[in-house]
Order: C-alpha cells, then structure tokens, then sequence
C-alpha cells in the first residue's frame, strides 16, 4: 500500500563545518513536529551526506511513490537553478520510481519576499528598537539574478522596521559586512543592527560576523537555522509544491 506520509527531502548546501549539518538536521526535525503527516529527510549537496538523490532513492524503498523536495536556500543561484534539479535527474537516470516536485527556494520568487521570511530574521535579530540602520549580510553569489533578490529582502526588511537596510556579502561580491557598516557611520547611523541572511553558521557566517564586529556593530542576529517562522516557511513551500503539477518524474 502506499504510505499516508508524504515525503519531503530538505536539500542543504553543505559545509565541511559540522555546525551546518546540526543546524539542517535541527529545522528537518521542526517541519516534522508541524507536520506528522510528513516524513521529513535533510540532505546535503556537498561536504555531507546523505546526498538528494539517495534520499529519493531510500523513500522509494520505503514504499513511498511522491516525495517533494525543498532546497534550503536563499537565492535561485547556481546550486538552485543546476545542482537541486541535477539531483532529481540523476535519481530518474538510476530508475528511482518516485514522482518528485520541486519547491521553491526560501528567499523572494518573482519579486515576492516571504513574509514568514522577514518574521524569521527579525525573530533571530531581536529588539530593533534601539538601532537606526540595518545590514543584511549574505554569503554571496556572483549571479546578478540571485542578488536582486537579496536586495529584495533587505527593501522589505527596512520597510518592515522603518529602517535603512543595507546589504552585504560574504564572498564573490562587494561590499563586505564591515563595509557596508562603516558606509552607514559616514551617513550619520550609529547604531546598527547585522541581519543574518544565512541559514546556518559556518565559517562564511564567521567571517562576515568578524568583519561588521570590527566595523562597530551594535546587534547581531544569528543565522535562522531552526527558527519557527523558517519551519513554517518550508511547510508553506512544501503545501504549495504538492498543489502544483509535478514538473520532475524520478
């Protein structure tokens, strides 16, 4: 018979950093508590294990014929555009019999940035009645497409708070955190709060943190990991994908 759960393959990134992994096991663990009809798996696309497709391969052993698979990420960049839709092909290739839908990425779709987004990064951010400017830090894409989006997020965010909102990157492209908060010092903020735009700590994170620390920084949100509101983000990704006409056959 085929299983009532519905199985939903959270897809991570990876980091050789252990702390990534405990963070993705951690959020798989909170989309499960919400919804107990879902036999919720994370997997990793590098650096851990185990891979998308073997997790696609290990549901259909388990009698599963549907599965939805959620890429946590941020941006629609490479990893989102190739590797998450690679992963599904490769287990098709192999003759896994699984329909598969693939959801959005967390961050802005045409334009839309999540409210359940926003609610995630001021949940981890805190108390932004005392800081007069934001930066949003994330790691950083070399896809112009990608951040747009980004921008997006940290439009919405300011609107959000009444506040200016920077944003910075990690890596591949400018400015850096600390950067972006001494641009703001010159414009006459003082007091300036760093958004965490990634969804799990490792040494990208640890390097942009050190960065606006340096610069002044006066609050600092920690990467969403397992934040309720980012839970509630996937189980919404997930409800939406299933409503849609399935786009991959694995």
């Amino acid at each position: 018979m085929r299983p009532a759960r519905l199985g939903v393959v959270l897809v991570a990134h990876g980091s050789r950093d252990p702390r990534a992994a405990r963070a993705t096991e951690a959020l798989a663990r909170a989309v499960a508590a919400e919804n107990p009809s879902w036999d919720v798996r994370a997997s990793y696309l590098d650096h851990s294990v185990p891979r998308p497709r073997e997790v696609l391969a290990s549901f259909a052993e388990d009698g599963h014929r549907r599965a939805i698979m959620v890429p946590l990420l941020l941006t629609s960049a490479y990893h989102g555009r190739v590797d998450v839709p690679g992963e599904i092909s490769a287990a098709r290739a192999a003759g896994v019999p699984l329909d598969v839908e693939l959801a959005d990425v967390l961050g802005p779709v045409n334009g839309e940035v999540p409210a359940l987004l926003l609610d995630g990064l001021l949940a981890r951010l805190g108390d932004v009645s005392g800081l007069d400017a934001l930066v949003l830090a994330a790691a950083g894409t070399r896809d112009a497409a990608a951040r747009q989006t980004v921008a997006e997020t940290a439009a919405a965010l300011g609107a959000r708070v009444g506040l200016p909102c920077r944003v910075a990157y990690a890596s591949a492209a400018p400015p850096l955190s600390g950067d972006a908060v001494r641009e703001l010092q010159a414009a006459g903020h003082s007091r300036i709060g760093l958004v965490s735009y990634f969804l799990a700590p490792g040494l990208l994170w640890d390097a942009t943190l050190a960065s606006a620390q340096e610069a002044g920084v006066q609050l600092v949100g920690q990467p969403l990991t397992d934040t309720p509101a980012v839970a509630a983000l996937v189980g919404a990704r997930v409800t939406t994908a299933v409503r849609r006409t399935p786009v991959y056959a694995a």
